[in-house]
């Protein structure tokens, strides 16, 4: 009898650790982006789109690829890029450009209107690793999911179109909201009520986002905070992130990256909860439910304290 010959699969890169702060930075400043590199942001994301305008596009794409060409790979913070919108005739092109000086950790994909722009954009960036001899995969691509209406409305196909594209699923770091190009599309006087509370259509932008992001396993990252004088609004609304579930959030200013360090860091108090949540279970490691300072405890509270755990190892510089 002939022994089957195993088949060998392809590995996924490894999940990487939830990035806190993402710093926006225009891609033809060099100025900016030293300031920006002297942050304590987990990731810039040098902008090849909204903040340059066309004629400064060659420049932007010559500096950053000088950038990415220069830069030590293990350095910190991480090198993103945000390129143009897969339905213009920029992406191409700015991919191109990145890579002919280095590829960078991961792309943005801004006004993503369906699930398969994604997937055409990762088979583009498939190539071009293959191109410069870079590991498969290993270029991450963060979405951003909620620019135009019809982005809005195929986030809920999300799941189940992307975990089923080979292109996409190994390199999905993360799904992102922005409500600045979403207010423009739909025509809207403004994104808050007189409490200062988002409508109903930027709450459902937001909360699509951050369930089709957990329905992937991937991360949800919190839009931006326009405001970066407003100190006591970032951090309500940090508060209101970590709280829903966004494990970090895009930034426009490096006066706003310390609070976004701080505010998806874990208490000392939640940390020793969630210690004692992971130690009831080891000593009862058959169970489903275990008391707990006299309230029954299952594993759903198990899972959350583990996740509270691994942050605030990231958070203080753990592996």
């Amino acid at each position: 009898m002939t022994t089957p010959t195993p088949t060998t699969r392809p590995t996924a890169p490894a999940p990487v650790a939830a990035l806190r702060s993402w710093l926006f930075v225009p891609g033809d400043s060099e100025r900016k982006q030293e300031k920006a590199l002297a942050s304590e942001a987990d990731a810039l994301i040098l902008d090849l789109e909204d903040s340059v305008v066309p004629a400064r596009l060659p420049a932007a794409r010559d500096l950053v690829s000088q950038r990415l060409r220069a830069r030590d790979a293990a350095a910190h913070p991480q090198l993103w890029v945000r390129v143009h919108a897969p339905a213009s005739e920029l992406l191409r092109p700015d991919l191109d450009a990145i890579f002919a000086g280095g590829a960078p950790d991961g792309v943005v994909l801004p006004k993503v209107s369906a699930p398969m722009e994604i997937a055409h954009a990762a088979r583009y960036l498939a190539m071009l690793e293959t191109q410069v001899s870079r590991a498969p995969g290993s270029t991450r691509l963060l979405v951003i999911a909620t620019e135009t209406p019809a982005g809005v409305l195929a986030l809920p196909g999300y799941p189940s179109s992307l975990a089923s594209m080979p292109a996409v699923a190994p390199r999905l770091a993360g799904l992102t909201w922005g409500a600045e190009d979403l207010s423009a599309a739909v025509g809207a006087l403004g994104r808050r009520d007189d409490a200062g509370e988002l409508t109903f259509t930027f709450q459902l932008a937001r909360s699509n986002c951050l369930l089709a992001a957990a329905a992937l396993s991937v991360q949800a990252v919190d839009g931006v905070y326009t405001d970066f004088r407003d100190a006591t609004g970032l951090r309500r609304e940090l508060g209101e992130a970590r709280r829903d579930g966004f494990t970090g959030k895009l930034a426009i200013h490096p006066d706003q990256i310390a609070a976004i360090n701080t505010g998806f860091m874990p208490t000392d108090a939640e940390c020793e909860a969630a210690e004692r949540i992971v130690a009831a279970f080891a000593t009862a490691t058959e169970a489903g439910v275990v008391s707990l300072d006299g309230r029954m405890i299952d594993r759903p509270h198990l899972l959350q304290a583990q996740r509270t755990l691994a942050m605030a190892q990231r958070s203080r510089g753990g592996s």
